[in-house]
This record gives C-alpha cells, structure tokens and sequence, in this order.
C-alpha cells in the first residue's frame, strides 16, 4: 500500500475530496483499512488499534464514510457487518463496488475481488434489482 506518508497523503486527499475534515479518528480508522487490504468488522478497530475508540464515535465514523461513498458494507452469512475500503467510482449515496466478495472459511479474511464482476442477474418481468450482493465462500490461497 506504500509508505506511511503516502498513506496518510491518500487519507487526507480521500477525506478532502469527500468534503471531510481530518481528525484523528478518521484517520486512524482509513489507515486500518489500508493496512489490512480486506474487510474490518466494527470490532476490529478496537484490536487493530492498540487502544480503545469511543463504539459510538466508531460507529458515527463508519456510517459517515458509507454515507460518503468510502467505504461499502460486505454482506455476511452471520449477523456481523464487515466494510471495505470503496474504489474511486463511489459517490456519496451512490456505491458502484460490483464486485465479488470472498470470505475464508480458514482463516476468516474476508476480501474485495475487484476484478471478479457479478454476474448479470435476470429478473422476472416488473422486478427492479437496486443492489446485488455476492459472496463465495471456501478457503483463500494463503491457506491452501
């Protein structure tokens, strides 16, 4: 992902560009999606940060970075909500992530294949799809 310089000059573009101010908590919460290069849980920030942030300030930030189109949610077979960092097609309120996701069934990771598109998905006649969701489960090629 680069160095920490580069990654904080991406943080502070991507929060600028989404008209965000730079504070300490964004920040830190886009430096762990970026060195983590795959989906966090709400509960992973806690762990990956050495120190505990307010659940509530966590949550106000993730909903943000959704509502800005940062971040994107991942679906699960479980009742946990997983994010991902969004591509540059994102928009505030509009999510262009159609992608697949994948999540370990070993080691747990979930990830973006960003270049496994969702297959066109044929409707019957007067349904209108919003959002299609795709996830594969079954063991990543770290633990093969």
């Amino acid at each position: 992902m680069g160095n920490k310089q580069q990654i904080t000059e991406r943080i502070a573009a991507l929060l600028k560009d989404s008209k965000l101010s730079v504070t300490e908590t964004r920040t830190k919460i886009l430096e762990l999606f970026m060195k983590s290069n795959g989906a966090l849980e709400h509960s992973d920030f806690e762990k990956l940060a050495g120190k505990s942030f307010d659940r509530v300030t966590v949550y106000r930030t993730l909903q943000t970075f959704l509502d800005k189109g940062i971040i994107h949610k991942i679906p699960t077979t479980d009742t946990s909500v997983r994010y991902a960092v969004c591509k540059s097609e994102c928009t505030e309120h509009h999510h262009h992530d159609h992608h697949v996701h994948f999540k370990c069934e070993a080691c747990g990771h979930t990830i973006c294949l960003d270049e496994t598109n969702i297959p066109e998905i044929q409707l019957p006649k007067g349904f209108a799809a919003n959002n299609v969701e795709v996830v594969v489960s079954g063991v990543c090629k770290s633990c093969k």
